[in-house]
């Protein structure tokens, strides 16, 4: 198994992945930075903080997962090794694992230099203009933790895109499928059926009461027997 990791992180460390990893935090990074320049007074840390994880928990990482599972799978789909990898003298599911533990690997740390990036970025804004300097401890274990349950609770999103841009040749249903989970997440975010809406489940966790422990729950417990279920499924068929 740790072979086959190793021939994926290669894989990765040629493609686009890493720009990704690193361009979608920073654009969060970015909006942190012009939105505190532009107030007058200032506010604590965890204000700031929050918000950030609230922006990455409610699109960022459903558009990043789309994107990255895409970029993922297509480094298989595009020059049609498949065929050259299932024939491999390895089980097939440990191919499969080994895709998932690496994107799972990038989620984690989008979603940690989400908090670095920011946390730089609302400093370098209170040198720019010190009248703004952020008020208040800002708690970072306490925003890292609600990271992890951000990511505990958007396991289930992640291992259905993966399962679906790893299952089709084409990108077009992984692609449709991400952007459309996300546009109904946005738009039916009040809606009290969102919190069993793999894409909402994220940004769920973030407030308090039955729909934070039900976000968590189904996100990371339903989530992890749909990611093993989906690596036995592909360990078992042919890629359409």
């Amino acid at each position: 198994m740790l072979s086959v990791l190793k021939v994926e992180a290669r894989k990765l460390n040629r493609s686009l992945a890493l720009v990704l990893v690193v361009a979608a935090p920073t654009l969060i990074g970015i909006f942190a930075f012009f939105n505190i320049t532009r107030m007058d007074q200032p506010g604590p840390w965890e204000q700031w903080l929050v918000t950030s994880v609230g922006i990455w928990a409610f699109f960022m990482l459903p558009m990043s997962v789309t994107a990255l599972t895409a970029l993922v799978a297509h480094m298989e789909h595009g020059p049609r090794s498949w065929d050259h990898l299932r024939a491999l003298p390895v089980a097939r599911w440990k191919i499969y694992a080994a895709k998932a533990i690496c994107v799972l690997a990038l989620i984690v740390a989008m979603t940690a230099l989400n908090l670095v990036i920011t946390y730089g970025a609302v400093s370098l804004a209170a040198v720019v203009k010190p009248s703004i300097q952020p008020t208040g401890d800002p708690e970072l274990l306490k925003v890292g933790w609600l990271l992890i349950k951000v990511l505990v609770a958007g396991l289930l999103m992640i291992a259905i895109q993966l399962w679906t841009a790893l299952r089709f040749a084409s990108f077009v249903p992984a692609l449709a499928l991400g952007i459309g989970g996300t546009f109904f997440a946005v738009v039916a975010t009040s809606a009290k059926q969102g919190v069993f809406f793999p894409w909402q489940m994220a940004v769920n966790v973030m407030g308090e009461g039955w729909r934070h422990d039900t976000a968590l729950a189904l996100g990371g417990g339903l989530g992890a027997v749909v990611l093993i279920l989906a690596i036995a499924h592909l360990a078992r068929r042919e890629v359409l």
